[in-house]
């Protein structure tokens, strides 16, 4: 994403759901279904903390009424259905698929079950991880909402930044909208002349006597705009300053006057990433997220989120024994090549980026959720995908030999080996490059001395752009 999960940009991206273990019968739940069967009527979500606001409510307890709401109320999923790549116009999300997922996102909102971390003044549950991961867990055998990677950049990097930035007016606005699916938000951050260097954005916002603000300019890469509400738009709004000081972050409405948003078709044959153009856009004040000038911050913090976000495409964690690259098993055996060595020692290898990725992750996160971690951590993470994803999407293709560069147009799983290899590289340069990672890295975990750069003390305007 320019920042946002998965898109082109270079800035720092997020997303995957974390979706845990397998999924537990429901009938042992049947005593409880009586009291979380039904949603809240007035459009709030039901409340699932702790009647006496003591210590976190016991996890089996939580376990139980989220098996019977999850029967009562959602579909279960159909294992053996096609899943839904990024690649081709199937990976085009059309209006009405739009709707339909905003309405069951709705409904797990209205359950008591979306926010389970966030605070309950905002929208959430105010629950802890725990409570999440049970969700997650019991949650993996049902049809829960997909709003694609919009959707992802929602609920993991522009509210968690919305949530740690945005005044108490902001926060009771607009997220309870993020958490019901009534709002989703994408991040407006790469630029056609600033990309891996963000402080660069020339994007202009000027105030108006009356205090509002007056944005033109443009933004790229942006994963998912052609279908979102908001985006969180960084700008300029003092070129007179050295240049990560001067800008501010703005909630920008994408379906108002001045707006104009095309879809820009990619390598995959999808229309995933989006360019937005700017003219004359009025915001309110009010739809502010940060000081002034400090804009710089708030990106630190939203980079932060993309970075411990994960990859949007990354399978669930497992506990116990890890299967072999199920997928991979699966495409030797297809193609009739399962007894070949060579085909079992690529899958082994396979395996090991598999194992090591999850084991990587999972130490990050257990780092990060402790509090007491550096922030920046999440830069392993990614430069793990983005280092490690492609070698294993190439191991694929090797596996299929011709079957994966010739198929029968019908034969959307013979595709999927071709479009896991086109998408193999984007994390390597969404949310940040492995170069910027690596700098990063190295200068905010490991201590190092900072990259040499002329241009930190000079003013925006001063400097030489594209």
């Amino acid at each position: 994403m320019s920042g946002q999960t998965a898109d082109g940009q270079a800035t720092d991206s997020a997303a995957a759901d974390s979706a845990a273990a397998d999924s537990m019968a429901t009938d042992s739940a049947a005593a409880d279904s009586a009291a979380v069967n039904s949603a809240a009527t007035d459009g709030r979500p039901a409340d699932r903390r702790p009647a006496d606001g003591g210590p976190a409510r016991d996890l089996d307890a939580y376990r139980r009424e989220v098996r019977a709401w999850l029967a009562a109320n959602l579909e279960p999923r159909n294992d053996d259905a096609p899943v839904r790549l990024r690649g081709g116009d199937a990976a085009n999300l059309s209006p009405e698929r739009v709707a339909q997922q905003r309405e069951l996102q709705r409904r797990v909102y209205e359950g008591g079950y979306a926010g389970i971390t966030w605070p309950a003044e905002f929208g959430g549950q105010g629950l802890t991880p725990a409570h999440e991961e049970v969700f997650a867990q019991e949650s993996r055998g049902y049809v829960v909402a997909d709003l694609g990677i919009a959707g992802l950049t929602t609920t993991r990097v522009c509210g968690p930044t919305i949530l740690a930035h945005g005044t108490d007016e902001f926060r009771r606005t607009h997220i309870p909208r993020m958490l019901s699916g009534e709002e989703i938000w994408v991040q407006l951050f790469s630029e056609p002349g600033a990309g891996s260097d963000l402080a660069g954005v020339s994007t202009r916002a000027t105030r108006t006597d009356a205090g509002d603000w007056v944005i033109n300019g443009s933004k790229v890469w942006t994963s998912g705009a052609y279908y979102a509400d908001y985006g969180l738009c960084l700008a300029r709004t003092d070129p007179t300053v050295p240049k990560h000081r001067g800008l501010t972050w703005f909630g920008v409405p994408l379906t108002g006057e001045g707006v104009t948003i095309r879809p820009i078709r990619e390598i995959n044959g999808s229309s995933e990433f989006c360019e937005e153009f700017f003219d004359d856009v009025v915001v309110s004040d009010a739809d502010r997220i940060g000081a002034v000038g400090d804009g710089w911050t708030v990106a630190r913090t939203m980079m932060v989120f993309e970075r411990l976000g994960g990859d949007p495409d990354e399978t669930p964690r497992h506990s116990g024994a890890r299967e072999l690259a199920p997928d991979l098993v699966a495409l030797a055996r297809r193609v009739g090549r399962q007894g070949d060595p060579v085909t079992r020692q690529l899958i082994a290898r396979a395996h090991v980026i598999d194992l090591v990725k999850e084991q990587l992750d999972a130490y990050v996160a257990t780092l990060t959720e402790s509090g007491a971690a550096n922030p920046n951590l999440g830069s392993y993470s990614k430069l793990a995908a983005g280092t490690l994803n492609p070698v294993r999407a190439a191991i694929g293709l090797e596996i299929a030999a011709t079957a994966g560069v010739a198929w029968h147009p019908q034969d959307t799983e013979a595709s999927t080996t071709a479009l896991n290899y086109l998408n193999g590289r984007i994390l390597s340069i969404a949310g940040g490059t492995n170069e910027m990672q690596r700098n990063g890295i190295s200068e905010r975990i490991l201590g190092l001395p900072r990259e040499p750069a002329h241009d930190l003390d000079r003013p925006f305007n001063e400097l030489r752009h594209n």
